[in-house]
């Protein structure tokens, strides 16, 4: 377990916020509607195989976790909402896998020294709030010579910009906390992981997301859907301020207007998505 200070009251608070939020709406969707091949992507750039112990960290409903149970790894799938579980479950039964799901709080994984060959997470540590804590997490489970690899939003990406969009509207992190979009900067993550790491290999990339008519129809899904989104909306509407449907208004244009500005498609609507995908080897 993590050695550091004690979680205070406002930490277990922060976390309970957490897990409620990703509860809420309908994530397995999102990420098995809007990007649903990421997870093979950072399976592919860890050459995850039969036989490997893998661990995959903020792993929702088992988007990188599920496939790579499927090349025969043997794979633990850990989340702190273990209400995305079920969905998993049965996403796994249907494409006939077995893997182990186990609620875990990334910033302290239950889990022993070098117990992984592989450790992932895509788009799901980048959402604990104390960064270096989830780092030295990761590390520390996993086994020397072993495999480090991270997918996480880009703070210039579209995701990026849609979380600083909302930030304005929402609730403020607390002292200690730091952005999710932070794990897209290539200087951060090298932070992090510092010298216990070697072998480094970074790349931009991009995942095409089209299965929306328009701006508007992605606005709507994500303010359904999408855990942090409705949060944010939550939050104005618990204002209870006389301006509150000034602000939901104000955010449903920005929403919008962001989501235009990102189209790429010709003659139908579609953006591409930033993402910075990092692998490492933990010196031995």
């Amino acid at each position: 377990m993590n050695e550091s200070e004690p979680p205070t009251e406002a930490d277990r608070a922060l976390k309970a916020r957490q897990r409620a939020m990703w509860a809420s709406g309908d994530y397995p969707a999102v990420a098995a509607e809007v990007f649903p091949n990421l997870g093979e992507v950072l399976i592919e750039a860890c050459g995850i195989h039969a036989g490997q112990r893998v661990l995959d960290v903020g792993a929702g409903s088992g988007n990188v976790a599920i496939p790579a149970a499927l090349t025969g790894a043997h794979v633990v799938a850990s989340d702190l909402t273990p209400e995305l579980f079920d969905a998993g479950r049965q996403i796994a039964s249907a494409r006939g896998v077995e893997l182990e799901w186990r609620e875990a709080d990334a910033e302290s994984l239950p889990f022993a020294d070098g117990e992984f060959d592989v450790v992932t997470s895509c788009v799901g540590v980048m959402f604990a709030p104390h960064h270096q804590d989830s780092a030295d997490e990761i590390v520390r489970v996993c086994a020397p010579n072993g495999t480090i690899g991270l997918i996480s939003w880009t703070p210039t990406g579209f995701i990026g910009r849609m979380f600083a969009a909302m930030r304005p509207y929402g609730r403020q992190l607390p002292p200690g906390a730091q952005p999710p979009p932070l794990w897209g900067e290539e200087a951060h993550v090298r932070d992090l992981l510092g010298d216990r790491v070697t072998d480094v290999v970074v790349r931009r990339e991009v995942v095409r997301v089209d299965r929306f008519d328009g701006p508007r129809e992605f606005r709507d899904y994500f303010k359904a859907n999408f855990g942090p989104t409705l949060a944010v909306y939550k939050a104005i509407g618990a204002e209870g301020t006389a301006d509150a449907a000034d602000k939901v208004a104000a955010l449903d244009a920005e929403l919008a207007d962001l989501a235009r500005q990102h189209d790429v498609g010709e003659g139908s609507f579609a953006m591409d998505w930033e993402y910075l995908l990092l692998t490492a080897r933990k010196r031995a």
